[in-house]
């Protein structure tokens, strides 16, 4: 008997090896399994296409669109701020940031500022702290040591976006979660604090 059931798995271990010419196994749930792809603004064929009452599905109801409303407070692709930055990832580029001025518009400088110390405290205020002493959660915590403190520092609105566009020693950039204007912003909020 033990003999047989060795020899039964170790068919059922060949049989499943088999050749190319083998045909795929069943699918569960195949709606699943091959999810279709949507184009934006192409007629949707999810769901229910031929039924008549209302889908919870938002694509189906949108005259049968597939592209969604934009979450709020999301930045629409025609209105991002695009403020070419040419100075290299390097110690020579670093330095040469020392000497840039933001780029925005001085007459909106409240409403930068502003802007700029939401996102500081959204992205950089876990090590950098509230204030920009250094002392942010994560360093209080030990889990991560030698944060500088702005007043400490001979830093710029510059060399500041400098450091968020392509990061210096330990921190790495951070260019990807702002907006090249909101990098100028924050860069101007820390001056702020730095001058605090």
């Amino acid at each position: 008997m033990k003999n047989l059931s060795i020899i039964f798995i170790f068919a059922s271990f060949l049989a499943s090896c088999s050749g190319p010419e083998r045909s795929p196994s069943p699918v569960f749930m195949p709606d699943m399994y091959y999810s279709d792809a949507y184009e934006p603004y192409a007629k949707s064929t999810a769901g229910y296409p031929n039924d008549k009452k209302e889908s919870e599905v938002y694509a189906l109801n949108n005259h049968g669109m597939s592209s969604l409303i934009p979450v709020e407070g999301t930045v629409p692709k025609n209105e991002i701020e695009t403020l070419p930055y040419e100075l290299p990832n390097s110690n020579e580029g670093y330095l040469a940031s020392m000497n840039l001025e933001s780029p925005l518009n001085p007459s909106n400088a409240k409403s930068n500022i502003a802007r700029g110390e939401k996102l500081y405290n959204q992205a950089c205020a876990a090590c950098h702290g509230v204030v920009g002493d250094g002392q942010g959660p994560i360093v209080q915590s030990g889990a991560y040591l030698g944060v500088p403190n702005y007043k400490d520092r001979q830093i710029t609105v510059g060399s500041v976006y400098h450091v968020i566009m392509h990061g210096r020693n330990a921190m790495g950039s951070y260019a990807s979660h702002f907006t090249d204007g909101d990098r100028w912003r924050v860069a101007e909020y820390v001056m702020e604090l730095k001058n605090k």
